[in-house]
């Protein structure tokens, strides 16, 4: 295969050089994926549309499902030999009643279904999909609160009703809607710090001590996203739980996260350990880590809606900023991390963080309040990772 992923001639593949894929170098990473809004065509199925606030998937590469004995999920961190070919997306949805979230199985399936790659989106895929989804039991174990079956068609099943009203959003999301993603290699510790964190935010609810209950001001889809990768040093915790009217004025939405995410992924002061040792979040991800949330491989990148679809229309999907409209910095610094290579393009991305250590190497230690054992792990993690670059780099440079 070449880097368009057409095949090569068998004349020339041995005088081409082929670049490693992504999960080839960062087996583990979270990638945060902000979903559009969705609107289903009227007269298949059952009729679903939701707001412009979108919806917020996180995607977990180098993570498993397993289940218990009732089928109910939990996650798990594969060996590091397995790592880069499996991966879960954990999605929350107002739905559920006795879990906080779910995991879905499997990248393709739960972008594209059982869609072949440029073919329309039909019925028969429509219908392939939810059957493969049931088939795999994606849902077992999980209870829906009763009145989400209100409009369950009759003659439907409990369980194809609860397939139906999933699809396009907890799997198969591209149906529907536009993706937004931003991707974060992680260390297997910071994986295995966010799978627990997960595992254990579930347990009250899979024991049935807990009902669980949506709310969008102060428990929502991405407070679970932003604190599972809290537990990974990429950032705070958000708290959840606030009175309303607080959280009314400042909680996160889908597509300000993503944005935040990598910013926190790209630009943070490398080259500046003061600056990184007043960050609390970085500080404690380099002391407990031994690294930092900006670092290579932080990556952006856009999946769009099906356009040729019976089933959705996805003209001018709508996903809105929470800022602003005049002169809000979000708008700006999504276009800039949308359209900048070292955002977008792998091996812009390493060349560009080669230059960022060399530059943090040359640098003298500041003189004031950072701790010596915070300056000790800095200038570990720095001379690591310029040999982690001087490693993969040449497999770029080879390349035309």
């Amino acid at each position: 295969m070449n880097q368009t992923g057409l095949r090569t001639p068998p004349s020339q593949a041995s005088c081409q050089p082929e670049a490693p894929s992504y999960e080839d170098i960062f087996p583990y990473y979270a990638e945060l994926c902000a979903l559009s809004e969705l609107r289903k065509k009227p007269g298949f199925g059952v009729p679903l549309r939701s707001g412009m606030g979108g919806h917020l998937l996180l995607y977990l590469n180098g993570v498993r499902v397993r289940r218990d004995q009732n089928g109910y999920p939990a996650i798990e961190v594969c060996p590091a030999q397995e790592a880069g070919a499996r991966g879960v997306v954990i999605s929350v949805n107002s739905h559920y009643r006795n879990a906080n979230w779910v995991a879905f199985e499997g990248r393709d399936f739960v972008f594209h279904g059982a869609l072949p790659a440029g073919a329309p989106l039909t019925r028969d895929i429509y219908h392939e999909t939810q059957s493969k989804a049931q088939a795999q039991g994606l849902l077992e174990g999980i209870e829906f609160h009763e009145h989400f079956f209100r409009d369950k068609p009759a003659g439907m099943s409990v369980e194809a009703f609860k397939y139906e009203i999933s699809v396009a959003t907890d799997y198969a999301a591209c149906f529907g809607r536009d993706v937004y993603r931003a991707r974060l290699p992680m260390g297997a510790a910071q994986i295995t710090a966010i799978v627990d964190y997960l595992n254990a935010l579930n347990e009250p609810y899979r024991t049935g001590q807990k009902l669980y209950r949506w709310r969008l001001l102060n428990d929502n889809c991405v407070h679970v996203a932003h604190n599972a990768l809290a537990a990974a040093g990429v950032w705070p915790a958000w708290p959840t739980g606030e009175f309303f009217i607080r959280a009314a004025f400042k909680f996160p939405v889908p597509k300000n996260t993503v944005v935040d995410f990598a910013a926190r992924a790209n630009d943070l002061e490398l080259e500046n350990p003061e600056a990184l040792f007043h960050d609390h979040a970085a500080r404690e991800a380099l002391l407990v880590h031994g690294s930092l949330p900006t670092g290579p491989g932080g990556l952006t990148s856009i999946a769009r809606a099906i356009t040729n679809n019976e089933i959705y229309d996805t003209r001018k999907l709508r996903l809105i900023f929470y800022d602003n409209p005049f002169w809000g910095p979000y708008r700006f610094r999504f276009r800039r991390m949308f359209a900048e290579p070292r955002y977008t393009a792998l091996g812009a991305n390493l060349r560009h963080f080669a230059r960022r250590y060399a530059k943090a190497a040359t640098k003298r230690p500041p003189s004031a309040r950072a701790t010596a054992a915070f300056l000790e792990r800095y200038e570990n993690h720095v001379t690591a990772q310029r040999a982690f670059l001087e490693t993969w780099l040449p497999r770029f440079e080879a390349l035309p």
